[in-house]
């Protein structure tokens, strides 16, 4: 009778550490992002329903990143994966096979009117190079804060769809932080209304601001493609060195994700100032100034008035 009753002791014991760990899990979501701009959005809609981790950290540059085989380990356990697309991720299609994760690949830019490539890559034909990019689109579309609400979008969808339990919240969270959204896109088009038409031309070290450009109204060039993983030739820097001069630019920036060398080079070519760094492709560290997505935007719109108007 006593073994009889320290086996059913047992298996009740176990039986409520099972459901403890169900309950555990469907209050805590395993989430996967791919580089810190996705992170942020991920944690404001995931809230503390959520585990996050992220792979390519503040200041990291997603298209050269190499995998490491701890990123192989979070997507094998992840419920849900959260990426750019178009190409942004290009170690992604490996680390997922090498993972063999069994968690939905959720591309944000689901519902995003792609710029095409060739337009992107169209300033550096005319100034004489060829630039390499990962495909036929500009993956980085989270640079217009339109897109980004379809990013958000697209998160609470896939969170809802793994955990409906909790799906209220998401929904909550993610109209919750739409409306700051809302506001900063308002303040970036102020911003943008100060600065005078004609000194709206901004040389930066990538072509990673053409979704900015097409919605708000500053035009960029840069010395390197959609990507970052080939340095342009001798031949296209001076010819883009030409053109600056031609077209009178403005301001000249580094980004963060970037070695500042090529740009230090063409502002002491063309006797322009380096205005300072603006942040692209990735957040900053905490206390840097854009380590959430928002401070990014208010960050880079100040740089740019900044150096263009002296305010």
């Amino acid at each position: 009778m006593h073994k009889a009753f320290t086996f059913a002791t047992a298996l009740n014991v176990i039986l409520l550490l099972g459901a403890g760990s169900s309950t555990a899990f469907a209050a805590e979501l395993k989430v996967v992002s791919s580089f810190s701009i996705i992170e942020d959005f991920a944690k404001n809609v995931g809230g503390d329903k959520i585990s996050l981790t992220n792979l390519v950290g503040p200041n990291g540059d997603s298209h050269v990143y190499e995998p490491k085989p701890s990123d192989a380990a979070a997507l094998a356990k992840a419920d849900v994966v959260l990426v750019n697309g178009l190409g942004f991720e290009g170690f992604l299609p490996r680390l997922v096979e090498a993972s063999g994760t069994k968690a939905p690949i959720v591309e944000l830019t689901k519902g995003v009117e792609p710029l095409k490539a060739q337009e992107e890559e169209e300033g550096h034909a005319e100034a004489g190079g060829e630039h390499h990019h990962h495909g036929a689109f500009d993956p980085h579309a989270f640079q217009s804060i339109a897109n980004a609400k379809i990013y958000v979008k697209n998160i609470v969808d896939a969170f809802c769809n793994a955990d409906k339990a909790n799906c209220d919240t998401y929904k909550k969270n993610g109209a919750d932080y739409t409306k700051k959204l809302d506001q900063t896109e308002i303040d970036v088009k102020a911003g943008i209304a100060a600065i005078p038409e004609a000194k709206r031309l901004i040389i930066t070290s990538h072509d990673a601001f053409g979704y900015f450009e097409h919605a708000y109204g500053l035009k960029f060039l840069a010395p390197e493609g959609l990507s970052t993983d080939a340095e342009p030739s001798a031949a296209d820097v001076v010819a883009l060195i030409k053109q600056v001069k031609e077209d009178k630019a403005s301001a000249i920036f580094v980004e963060n994700i970037t070695n500042p060398r090529l740009i230090e080079q063409i502002a002491s070519e063309t006797k322009l100032k380096v205005g300072g760094t603006l942040f692209s492709d990735a957040l900053s560290e905490p206390g840097e100034g854009a380590s959430t997505y928002i401070d990014m935007m208010h960050h880079n719109i100040s740089a740019f008035k900044k150096a263009i108007l002296g305010s």
